[in-house]
């Protein structure tokens, strides 16, 4: 008989499921948030489970965000949502200087 070995497991942000829901262009509520990255009254950038997440707009705020659950609530009027891959960090700031 055949050995398998365990498949790998996958990363922890892969696990968290990821939702975004954008009402009338005023509010959205997302879920496998990770972290913000920066927020202003212009935008935001979050962390999500499937990748970097800009919102733009304007009069933003977040309400709500539940560190746990990653539950988050923005608020004022959206007017663009994007999603880009986060950038591996390789070497860190020796290597950069290094450069």
């Amino acid at each position: 008989m055949q050995q398998r070995s365990p498949a790998p497991a996958a990363p922890a942000q892969a696990r968290q499921p990821h939702t975004l829901i954008v009402e009338n262009r005023g509010s959205i509520s997302a879920t496998g948030v990770t972290r913000i990255v920066s927020c202003d009254e212009n935008g935001a950038v979050l962390e999500t489970s499937q990748g970097i997440l800009t919102i733009g707009g304007q009069e933003i705020r977040v309400s709500e965000l539940s560190a746990q659950t990653g539950e988050l609530r923005i608020f004022g009027r959206i007017d663009y949502l994007q999603y880009t891959e986060p950038r591996p960090t390789a070497g860190g700031w020796l290597r950069r200087l290094v450069r």
